[in-house]
């Protein structure tokens, strides 16, 4: 393996940026596709979005998700393929062109030309691919741009011909009105979802106005109250609720009688005196919880006096249904026969207005139904719909004609005031919807419009939905449910330009009908050819009236499709079936996956649904991961213009893509909440996860090259069966975990839960580097023998190598770094990580080691709790452990197999077990009320008391059984905390002892100092020091080097009998002797040097020198019999040899090697120990030995 640098020099960026280009130069995405081919095919349906703008942190989120997924099961067995998508059609293309070209109205392109202003429009589609590419490609994710989809390609429009024929042919197509939120800025209607884009707060005027009833005795009107009295003169109806009670009242003041419900009589104005007929009020008049057409939210304030008012009688709602009222103005007098009456439905609320609505069916959904369902209007008759696409009266309102309708407003006020029907004037602030286009004011109007008639399959889409799996599932039973539940008919078509043609071809009189299903088809029908699907290109093509010619030819409709029919269409359009890639499809219909953010659910889940469902009877997914918004740092939605958020690519570019991917996975956006995001957590990931990976990963670099450097064969793992067979514990526990991640990992990821996979896979890190590097840091630096070495050396590579596969998926960067370097020392098949199939449990799982280690690393934090309250840094050694627990097994894993970890990472002298519960602590129940309370209820109290009140007997014996009864209800472990309290030995202080416990197990530390711990003490402070000093001077691990002390001032024997009585200690620690200061060889290069006073009470010097050979002069002269300038030749030769070659050689040699380059001297045989060392530290050990 090749060296590498320190963590605080590796640029994650820039290696990121390395693995990118060597990724373009295999190829890798392509290769692995190909090499995938013949295995099952995975379908994963990516939503196209619009080229018009960059990418943004939505996008990149929803496509880490798609690109772990399909990663995941390309390593998992299957084939996927990934192919990118754009969504071409639309408002937001036509919109950019209206905006660069100064057109306004639908006028301004028709005397530009479909032709000229379509081509523009196609003209900046694909301004940003080349962005999207790069930006998407940084991320990590794999996806095909080549063989990309378009939804402006002749193929993929030609898909959405064949679903609409489909449809049609199913009867589930018909034209009609729809009240729609209506765009004037953009002269289109708008979907309901798109309606709620663009909310602002906007003051309107509030109105109440009366309506006589025809023939009452009392001369009684209704009284209704709207902010929109731009729609007064279209009214053809008042709606009441047939549930509700309504009271007639007289006005005390004016005699006027009125008819509200009764529980909003208190909304009624005070009269205080009179004007016109009838009491003018000139109070401000606000009405809560307004329901009026376009308004959410209204609030109440200055509520009248309804002591004004005097009750002449209450009336059943059912009873009003029917009676005819005098219309407001004469615009629509022809619909006298049916209209101007009072109808109900239940859309009428009584938390609002007066509980009177007044129905403008062209201009309210809700009256709309109404006015269809009580035969004022019919459904198959046009509708006079009095307001233009501009948003202007027609000539129909004479009086308004040409006027903006918001501009209108006041004048017809004061019209209705004019005719003695205004009761109350006022104004309101409430939200409004705005175009989130054009940004101007939306009216619900109904427009002429194509259908899907959803109402109609809206058993079967509830159905459907039964059938797929989502994440996280309560958006699918509830926001999505809900959804279906309440779905309208659909239209799908737009009266605009840019987009896909609606398919229907018709006659003159409107007689004859062609929906068309391909381009063959229209090119048979028409004998025209056919070359593109666009409006300038099939406009001008008739088909011949099938009644003969003198009915003349079939002309196409205007409208095209909603882009959302289109993106619905995709699972269809954008493999051009059933045109193509029959067997494809039919194989492997409903797709396995897709995924996109929350606001999706009314968007494109909704219309994949539909018209799946519509065509096949059955959903177009089958799993479906659905994540939340992605929001400023300050909880706002994020804004270019505020610029209240990073952008992506600085982001990447200061941490890297994988920890912007691990950062949006690891957060609350992947279970479909809100993140808010902040760059310092992006930062987080890298200084919490990736370093220490790295420092696991380069930890085991330096020590496989260590080997070399100390003269052993190169490091090559031990073939992976073998080590399964390893005594070591923590070898036991580590690859057990590791069988326990890959099961863990399996087993969510097939569950499309990526939000529990990372966390554990996080955790799996932390104590890989915590638990198994630090713990067996000897035995990695080969303090323990070589065989010991290599043994834990190839666990850990192992270990490395299934963590890099496990989580290839989620950082693909990074562990395709990682994997390049650890499978230099080994026969790899793959040539890339993305190319291994992921990992699947080979080896056993040991429960019970993982227990023990996951309860010792618990002890070690308790302990190490104990000695910060106490002040007891680890440096300090302590005498005892007691580690309170019932469980025996754990106790014996504790002080026998894990007994030295604890004790080295604690410091201490002596662990003892204990089992019984009561000598050292107390025990009290507690109920889990986070798992109890929703089960039990009403019975939570009575059930908590039982608990609470158990004895120590009682609890012992529930911990021996695992169960227990109270009021009825039985308990399990999992159910009850069993907490132990720490009881303390008579005569024995807090600060003599202390312990800490986590409800589990209990840990008591015995704090008094101990004399025969003060050497041991001392040589910690000391072996510190050392190391302290080598990571000053800049040295490796693997550098070998000598290091010397010098005792100061008077306590020079006191240092030097601690060296000796805790040598072996340090030898271990340091890897190495330390060397008295009075051994340093008079040419030994000290390259450091410091001086410690104070520590522990003594003081010294340390140097630490490059290693300097020891010669035995006599034994060398020998060699030459004599001849003291050969024998000084060599010496010199071999001081000038590198130490870490010369030391290879010999271990090469079983200690000898023969020197015969050496010109005009005799070539001499040289052995270790007879002739020379290696260092200051060998000749001591063979001098005490």
């Amino acid at each position: 393996m090749d060296d590498v640098c320190e963590g605080k020099d590796f640029s994650f960026p820039r290696q990121e940026e390395r693995i990118l280009q060597w990724w373009k130069e295999v190829s890798a995405f392509e290769t692995q596709l190909k090499r995938t081919e013949s295995m099952p095919e995975y379908i994963f349906y990516d939503g196209p979005p619009f080229a018009t703008g960059l990418p943004h942190y939505g996008h990149i989120l929803a496509g880490t998700i798609k690109d772990v997924v399909t990663r995941y099961q390309s390593m998992a067995g299957h084939h996927v393929t990934r192919r990118f998508g754009w969504d071409c059609h639309g408002l937001p293309v036509e919109f950019e062109i209206d905006t660069k070209l100064g057109i306004r109205t639908r006028d301004d392109v028709l005397a530009m030309g479909i032709d000229k202003y379509n081509e523009e429009c196609r003209s900046i589609v694909t301004r940003y691919v080349k962005e999207w590419e790069e930006i998407v490609a940084r991320t990590g994710r794999w996806i095909d741009f080549k063989n990309d989809y378009k939804t402006m390609d002749p193929s993929y429009m030609e898909g959405v011909w064949w679903v609409f024929k489909q449809l049609y042919d199913k009867d589930l197509v018909y034209r009609g009105f729809k009240v729609m939120p209506y765009s004037t800025g953009c002269k289109t209607p708008l979907s309901n979802f798109e309606a709620g884009l663009n909310y602002k707060d906007v003051p309107d005027p509030a109105i109440m106005v009366s309506f006589p009833i025809v023939g009452d005795p009392d001369n009684a009107a209704l009284v209704a109250w709207t902010t929109t009295p731009w729609t007064l003169p279209s009214n053809l109806a008042l709606c009441i609720n047939a549930n509700f009670v309504y009271v007639k009242v007289r006005d005390k003041f004016s005699g006027v009688v009125y008819i509200v419900a009764e529980s909003r009589i208190s909304e009624l104005p005070s009269k205080k005196s009179k004007a016109d007929g009838l009491v003018a009020s000139m109070q401000d008049l606000t009405l809560s919880n307004s329901k009026s057409k376009g308004t959410k939210d209204a609030e109440v304030k200055n509520k009248p006096d309804t002591r004004s008012y005097e009750l002449l009688e209450k009336i059943s709602g059912s009873s009003l249904v029917g009676l005819r009222y005098k219309p407001l103005f004469d615009y629509f007098l022809e619909f006298s026969e049916t209209a101007f009456r009072v109808v109900a439905d239940n859309y009428v609320t009584d938390d609002s207005g007066t509980g009177v609505v007044h129905c403008a069916p062209a201009f309210g959904e809700d009256d709309y139904h109404v006015c269809i369902a009580s035969g004022i209007i019919q459904k198959d008759e046009d509708l006079i719909v009095a307001v233009d696409a501009d948003g202007c009266f027609t000539d129909k309102v004479s009086d308004f004609h040409g006027r903006y309708v918001k501009d209108a407003d006041k004048d017809i006020i004061n019209m209705v005031k004019g005719k003695g029907r205004l009761v109350s004037t006022g104004g309101i602030t409430h939200a409004y919807p705005f175009c989130w286009r054009s940004d101007t004011p939306l009216l619900y109007r109904a427009v002429p419009s194509w259908f899907v008639a959803v109402e109609k399959i809206k058993e079967q889409l509830l159905e459907s939905n039964k059938q797929t799996y989502w994440v996280p599932e309560y958006v699918k039973e509830k926001r999505f449910h809900n959804w279906l539940e309440n779905a309208r008919d659909w239209a799908v078509s737009r009266s605009r330009f840019w987009g896909t043609p609606l398919p229907v071809w018709i006659s003159e009189d409107g007689k004859e009908k062609v929906v068309i299903g391909s381009i063959s088809e229209l090119e048979e029908k028409s004998g025209t050819k056919v070359t593109d699907l666009h409006r300038h290109f099939i406009d001008h093509i008739t088909i011949p009236d099938s009644r003969g010619p003198e009915f003349g030819v079939l002309r196409r409709v205007e409208d095209v499709f909603d882009c959302w029919f289109e993106s619905g269409s995709m699972p269809y359009a954008y493999i051009h079936y059933p045109f193509e890639n029959v067997e494809l499809f039919e194989k492997n219909f409903p797709g396995h996956f897709v995924a996109e953010g929350l606001d999706q659910t009314r968007g494109w889940f909704y219309t994949l649904m539909v018209l799946s469902t519509a065509l096949f009877g059955k959903p177009a997914f089958r799993n479906l991961i659905c994540n939340g918004l992605v929001l400023a740092e300050d909880g706002k939605k994020m804004s270019k213009r505020l610029k209240n958020y990073p952008s992506p690519m600085e982001v990447i570019g200061d941490y890297g893509a994988d920890a912007l991917r691990l950062y949006l996975i690891n957060s609350p956006v992947v279970r479909a909440e809100p993140l808010r995001f902040k760059k310092d957590g992006v930062y987080g990931v890298v200084k919490d996860v990736f370093l220490p990976w790295y420092n696991a990963y380069r930890f085991l670099v330096q020590n496989a090259k260590r080997l070399e450097v100390e003269g052993f064969d190169p490091f090559v793992p031990i073939d992976y069966t073998t080590l399964q067979q390893s005594s070591n514990v923590l070898d036991q526990w580590i690859n057990s975990a590791t069988e326990s991640l890959v099961h863990f990992v399996r087993q969510e990821m097939d569950a499309y839960r990526l939000y529990t996979v990372v966390p554990y896979l996080l955790k799996f890190i932390d104590n890989l580097t915590n638990i198994y590097v630090r713990c067996n840091r000897k035995r990695l630096k080969g303090r323990t023998g070589e065989e010991d070495c290599r043994i834990s050396l190839s666990t850990l590579y192992y270990v490395l190598l299934t963590t890099c596969t496990a989580m290839a998926p989620f950082t693909p960067f990074f562990t395709e770094v990682l994997y390049q370097n650890l499978c230099k020392v080994s026969v790899r098949s793959e040539e890339s990580i993305h190319y291994c199939s992921y990992p699947s449990a080979r080896g056993k799982r040991e429960e019970r080691i993982e227990q023990s280690v996951a309860r010792m690393m618990t002890v070690i934090d308790l302990a190490r709790n104990i000695r910060e309250r106490h002040n007891k840094p680890l440096k300090t050694p302590l005498k005892e452990m007691v580690v309170v627990h019932p469980d025996t097994d754990f106790l014996e894993d504790i002080t026998g197999k894990l007994r030295e970890y604890v004790m080295e990472e604690l410091n201490i002298q002596s662990v003892i077990p204990c089992n019984d519960p009561l000598k050292y602590a107390s025990l009290r129940a507690e109920p889990d009320y986070s798992i109890l309370g929703k089960r039990l209820g009403k019975a939570m109290g009575i059930v908590a008391k039982e608990i609470k009140a158990m004895s120590q007997a009682d609890i012992l014996s529930f911990e021996r059984s695992g169960e227990v009864t109270f009021s009825g209800h039985g308990l399990k472990l999992t159910d009850i905390k069993i907490v132990r309290e720490f009881k303390r030995p008579a005569n024995v202080k807090e600060k003599e002892i202390d312990a800490a416990g986590d409800g589990d197990v209990l840990v008591i530390l015995d704090l008094r100092a101990d004399e025969s711990l003060f050497e041991a003490g001392v040589a910690r402070e000391v072996v510190n020091r050392v190391q302290k000093l080598r990571k000053k001077a800049g040295l490796e691990p693997t550098d070998t080097v000598e290091v010397y002390y010098k005792p100061l001032e008077n306590n020079k024997n006191i240092l030097e009998n601690i060296v000796n009585s805790q040598e072996q200690y340090i030898r271990e620690a340091l890897g190495s002797r330390l060397l008295h200061h009075t051994l340093t060889p008079p040419d030994a290069v000290i390259f450091c040097q410091e001086e410690f006073r104070g520590v522990s009470g003594v003081s010294f010097v340390i140097s630490i020198a490059k290693p300097t050979l020891v010669f035995k002069s006599d034994a060398i002269l020998a060699l030459f019999s004599g001849n003291k300038k050969h024998a000084d030749g060599l010496q010199t030769y071999l001081s000038s040899r590198d130490l870490s070659n010369l030391k290879l050689e010999f271990h090469v040699g079983n200690g000898k090697i023969t020197v015969e380059c050496i010109e005009d001297q005799p070539v001499v045989d040289l052995e270790l120990g007879k002739h020379l060392f290696l260092g200051v530290g060998d000749y001591c050990l063979s001098r005490k030995q």
